[in-house]
C-alpha cells in the first residue's frame, strides 16, 4: 500500500495545488513513483486523459510534475459550475448529469465507493499518493458527509498538513482558527503546519513560527517563500484573471466570459518576453489590442447573451473590421458562428444568434466529445496565414456540433475568414511552432522584430516544476514529511 500525505488549506487559493505539485516533483526526484489525488474538484479548467476521460486541470498538472500520465483515478469527482446554483457532475471522467447544489450535497455520500475504488487502484500503482483537499476543512455548514477534506483523510487514513497563506494576511487566525474549529479526532490527523507565500527575510518570522507551534501544538514544517515560477493556476481565483492592463510590446486581450473555462490555453504566451495577456470584461476596456481571443465557456448561450448585452460583441466586431485579428476557442468559436441551439438542455436550453463572423451553426447534443487531438493548420489566408502547415496538439471538450459553410482551418476542423479564425482545440497555442509563429506575426504586424526563442509549453513547464520543487525542498522539512508518511495515522 502506498504511503500518503494530504495537504489541506485554511481557505481556497492558499497554494495547495502548487505545494502538492512541488511534493510530487520532489518525490519523483527522490526516485519514488508518485501520483496526485483529489477526490472532488470544482473547476472550469479541465483536461482530457489519453483514454478520453475528463479530470481537473490541477491534477493533470500535478501528474505532469510527478512524471506520469494523468488518469481519471486522480480526480474521481469533478464539478463544473453551469449556473450560480448548479454544476455538471463528472464521475470517473464521464458526465453523470447536471445537479443543483442542494441535490448534489444531499446525494454525494453515494459517491464514496467511487472515491474509495479510485484511491485504492491508484495506491496499488504507486509508492506515494499526494492528496489535495478543497477550500477549508472547517466550513462547518458543509462538514456533514465530507468527502474531500477531513472526511477523506479519515477514509484513506492520511496524515494531514495544513497550509496558510501569509501573503493574504491573518496567517495566525487562519492556522490557529482552523485548528481550533477542528474536532479532536480531526486534529489528531494534523501532523504539521505550513506557512506559504512569505515575502522578505524568512528570519523575521522566527517568532511567528514559535507562536504558531506553542498555540497549535504542531510543528511548523516550513515557511515557503513567494515563488516566481510560471505554472498554470486552477480556477477563477487566479490572479491572472485580474490583469486588465497591457504591459508589453504585444497586447493580447482575452474576453473574460462569466463562465470562462480553460484559461490555461493562454499561459503559453507568458513565456514570451514583451507579450502581455489581459482579461477584458467591459467594452470600454478593450482598447485596440494586437489580438483578441474569445475563450471557452461552460455556458455558451448565456455568455453569448452577456457578450451582446455588455457591448463586447459589438466592440469585438468593430475591432475586427479595423483589422484586429480575432481567434475563438471552443465556446468562443461557437459564438463566432451564426446561431447556437441547445435543444436537449445540455447547457440550459434555448437558442441564440451568434456573432455572424462565420457562416456556421452549432447544435448541442446529449453526448460530450472528449478527445486528445493532433494535427496541422491548413492554408488560411489573411492574418492567420502565418499558421499554414504548423503542427499542433491539444484536446477537445464540448457538447456542441458545428456545421455549415466556411473555410476549414485545421485537419481537426475549425474555420477562418479574413482576419478571424476559430476551432474547438484547447491548448492549440502550446506547441512552440504555433505560439512562436503567432508571437513573431504579432510583432511583424507592428513593424517590430521578435528575437526571442520559441519554446514548447511542455518543455517550459518541466523547467518550472524544477524551480518550484527546488524552492519548496529548501523551505520544507522534507525528511520530517517522509517520517510522517511512514508513521501514518
Amino acid at each position: 500500500m502506498a504511503m500518503r500525505i494530504m495537504l489541506q488549506g485554511t481557505m481556497s487559493n492558499v497554494g495547495k495545488s502548487f505545494l502538492a505539485a512541488a511534493l510530487c516533483r520532489i518525490f519523483r526526484q527522490d526516485g519514488y513513483s508518485c501520483a496526485p489525488f483529489k477526490s472532488q474538484n470544482m473547476a472550469l479548467n479541465s483536461y482530457i486523459t489519453a483514454d478520453g476521460l475528463e479530470i481537473g486541470r490541477a491534477q493533470a498538472m500535478q501528474a505532469e510534475a510527478a512524471g506520469i500520465e494523468p488518469s481519471a483515478l486522480m480526480n474521481p469527482v469533478l464539478l463544473k459550475p453551469t449556473t450560480d446554483k448548479g454544476s455538471q457532475v463528472i464521475v470517473n471522467g464521464r458526465v453523470r448529469g447536471d445537479m443543483s447544489a442542494k441535490d448534489y450535497f444531499a446525494g454525494k455520500k453515494a459517491l464514496i465507493p467511487e472515491i474509495e475504488r479510485a484511491f485504492g487502484e491508484l495506491s496499488a500503482q504507486h509508492d506515494i499518493i499526494v492528496i489535495e483537499g478543497a477550500g477549508s476543512p472547517v466550513e462547518l455548514n458543509l462538514k456533514k458527509d465530507d468527502i474531500v477534506n477531513m472526511g477523506l483523510a479519515k477514509m484513506v487514513k492520511a496524515p494531514v498538513l495544513i497550509a496558510g497563506d501569509i501573503d493574504r494576511g491573518g496567517v495566525f487566525a487562519q492556522l490557529l482558527g482552523t485548528m481550533a474549529l477542528l474536532e479532536e479526532n480531526e486534529r489528531a490527523l494534523v501532523k504539521g503546519l505550513i506557512v506559504n507565500q512569505f515575502r522578505g527575510d524568512r528570519r523575521l518570522f522566527d517568532d511567528g513560527v514559535k507562536i504558531l507551534e506553542e498555540k497549535s501544538g504542531r510543528s511548523v514544517l516550513g515557511v515557503v517563500p513567494y515563488i516566481h515560477c510560471n505554472i498554470e493556476d486552477e480556477d477563477s481565483l487566479s490572479h491572472k484573471l485580474e490583469k486588465s492592463c497591457a504591459e508589453g510590446d504585444i497586447d493580447i486581450a482575452v474576453i473574460k466570459l462569466p463562465k470562462l473555462s480553460n484559461f490555461t490555453d493562454f499561459d503559453v504566451f507568458g513565456q514570451y518576453e514583451g507579450v502581455s495577456v489581459r482579461y477584458v470584461s467591459r467594452s470600454g476596456d478593450l482598447g485596440m489590442p494586437d489580438l483578441i481571443i474569445i475563450p471557452g465557456t461552460k455556458s455558451t448561450i448565456a455568455d453569448m447573451k452577456w457578450m451582446r448585452e455588455s457591448g463586447l460583441e459589438a466592440a469585438v466586431k468593430q475591432r475586427l473590421s479595423r483589422g484586429v485579428p480575432v481567434f475563438g476557442i471552443c465556446g468562443g468559436y461557437q459564438m463566432m458562428g451564426s446561431v447556437i441551439s441547445d435543444p436537449h438542455g445540455s447547457e440550459g436550453g434555448g437558442s441564440i444568434a451568434g456573432m455572424g463572423i462565420f457562416d456556421t451553426s452549432t447544435v448541442f447534443s446529449e453526448e460530450k466529445r472528449q478527445v486528445r487531438v493532433t494535427g496541422r493548420f491548413l492554408e488560411p489566408e489573411g492574418f492567420f496565414g502565418y499558421l499554414s502547415g504548423a503542427e499542433f496538439y491539444g484536446y477537445e471538450i464540448h457538447m456542441g456540433v458545428t456545421d455549415g459553410g466556411g473555410k476549414p482551418l485545421t485537419t481537426a476542423g475549425g474555420n477562418w475568414t479574413q482576419n478571424a479564425a476559430g476551432c474547438y482545440i484547447h491548448g492549440i497555442f502550446d506547441s512552440a511552432e504555433v505560439s512562436g509563429r503567432t508571437v513573431k506575426a504579432l510583432y511583424e504586424a507592428k513593424g517590430l522584430v521578435y528575437s526571442g526563442k520559441a519554446t514548447d509549453r511542455r518543455e517550459y513547464r518541466e523547467k518550472q516544476f524544477d524551480i518550484l520543487a527546488d524552492a519548496v525542498r529548501e523551505s520544507l522539512d522534507i525528511p520530517k514529511i517522509y517520517d510522517i508518511m511512514r508513521e501514518g495515522v
